[in-house]
């Protein structure tokens, strides 16, 4: 019985594309052979303008069965382009060899599998496919475009390699991308940037293995990116230029363990990750980060990560954060210390977390810190006030320290006036005895307390000795007071 019309084998086919044809209504595999063709076998080529009129409903179906492309070891020439149009059968090629870029712009698909092919680009701008996309084990010469495409069966990229046209083109280029079930691209070698700005990955995203290399450029950017469930950029995964997550909100863990961050440039970004929000970063990658780290403005609920893996510049102004984990008391002072400019919130934030969970001598121990590195910023005669300061009371959270000098330079005095009496002003009535110790404590507080000093005047050598003593007595308490009080501590 013959065939509807429009549904029998054109004339003009090839025996490949015969078989193509006639296993397409089955969804048969054809095995035109079993690697890569590297040149136009006559055997292998089968043209692109067949399987595209069989994935448009050119080919035949039947009742009880799933009519497919299944295709692997072919030379494919011409342009597999479907772009604006309907897919509703399965596209699977396997270990196939594509002369020209696929082109899927603006189509309606199911299943889409490229696996182990070889191809100068792919072309799914605006891509609606209702099953996987995948590309894993391929290697692509050129740009994959896939900006607003919406893959709800998840992408897959596993083992995939992709090396862009040129340094200054994308090797991976998307926008408003949303990926269901997950995008897994696993032990991948993309050469050239990835760019996911405004991506949503609601299954999560996986590149454990992954080689991204753009020195000196950007290797991911991933700016406003939503990942819920789990990010992992780890288990060997390397970026070789910058990763750039600004204002990405990840809804689960973000995890850079056992990775490596190399801009290749000490003075570019290795991960700018500012504004961001996550509720658990795993900074722990297996080598020390080699560029800059920007967390500022970021809000995070657990940070974990180790003092061997901090990068020289480190910017955390704006960083809030509920939970930290590695690292001791003195590297997390050194942490907070490496951002080029001084601010004051990395301080207050860190000295509000040891507050909130008990450790006040050492929120203190934060605080003083503050103010000794905001000492450093000021102008010279600022520089010397707060040095006092901080040696005679540690800015008021040492009062202490007051409390020392006073002991000590009462002992001096004490010592001093034992061997050098003053000489009584006073008439022998109205002269009290004079006591060492409570003269030299009445020129070391301010106020005239026992009356010593208005009844002895100290000679020769020693009056340098109570003139020193009445001054240093009224910085200690100008200093106690102003530290205690926090006059000259910044809002």
């Amino acid at each position: 019985m013959p065939h509807p019309p429009g549904l029998s084998e054109p004339p003009g086919l090839s025996a490949a594309e015969r078989r193509l044809w006639a296993a397409f209504p089955t969804g048969a595999r054809v095995v035109l052979g079993d690697d890569r063709p590297a040149g136009p076998l006559p055997d292998r080529i089968v043209r692109a303008e067949v399987i595209n009129r069989l994935l448009l409903g050119a080919g035949e179906t039947r009742t009880g069965a799933v009519a497919a492309v299944r295709l692997t070891g072919a030379y494919i020439t011409g342009c597999l382009d479907v772009s604006n149009g309907t897919v509703e059968h399965p596209l699977r090629l396997e270990r196939c060899r594509l002369v020209e870029a696929p082109r899927l712009s603006n189509a309606r698909t199911g299943q889409l599998r490229f696996a182990e092919c070889r191809m100068p680009g792919f072309d799914g701008g605006g891509l609606q496919a209702d099953g996987y996309l995948s590309l894993s084990g391929s290697e692509i010469e050129g740009e994959v475009r896939l900006p607003r495409a919406q893959l709800l069966g998840g992408f897959r990229m596993n083992g995939t390699r992709i090396t862009a046209s040129a340094p200054d083109k994308w090797a991976l280029f998307s926008g408003s991308m949303v990926v269901e079930v997950g995008l897994f691209a696993r032990n991948a070698e993309i050469t050239g940037g990835v760019r996911f700005v405004g991506a949503k990955m609601n299954g999560g995203l996986f590149m454990e293995g992954t080689t991204l290399s753009n020195p000196g450029r950007i290797a991911l950017d991933a700016q406003n990116m939503v990942v819920e469930n789990t990010c992992e950029f780890s288990a060997g995964f390397r970026a070789i230029g910058t990763v750039r997550l600004r204002s990405a909100r990840f809804n689960g863990i973000l995890s850079f363990s056992k990775g490596i961050l190399d801009s290749a440039d000490p003075k570019r970004m290795a991960l700018h990750a500012s504004h961001m929000v996550c509720d658990e970063l795993l900074l722990w990658p297996s080598e020390k980060i080699e560029g800059r780290v920007s967390l500022s403005y970021s809000k995070i609920d657990l940070i974990m990560d180790h003092p061997s893996i901090w990068p020289d510049e480190l910017y955390l102004n704006g960083l809030t954060y509920q939970t930290l984990r590695g690292g001791g008391f003195k590297d997390r002072l050194s942490w907070v210390s490496r951002d080029p400019e001084f601010h004051l919130q990395p301080y207050e934030q860190l000295a509000a977390w040891y507050h909130g969970i008990g450790h006040d001598v050492l929120a203190r121990k934060v605080q003083l810190a503050k103010l000794r590195a905001r000492r450093r910023k000021v102008h010279a005669v600022s520089r010397v006030w707060n040095l006092v300061l901080d040696w005679t009371v540690g800015y008021g959270y040492r009062p202490w320290l007051a409390f020392a000098w006073f002991a000590v330079l009462l002992a001096v005095g004490t010592t001093v006036f034992s061997l050098d009496h003053p000489k009584g002003i006073k008439q022998p009535a109205e002269q009290p005895h004079f006591h060492a110790l409570v003269y030299s404590l009445d020129l070391l507080i301010p106020i005239d307390t026992f009356g010593q000093q208005q009844a002895f005047d100290p000679q020769n050598w020693s009056r340098w000795v109570a003139y020193a003593l009445i001054a240093t007595g009224w910085v200690l308490a100008t200093a106690l007071i102003a530290g205690v009080t926090r006059v000259l501590r910044p809002n």
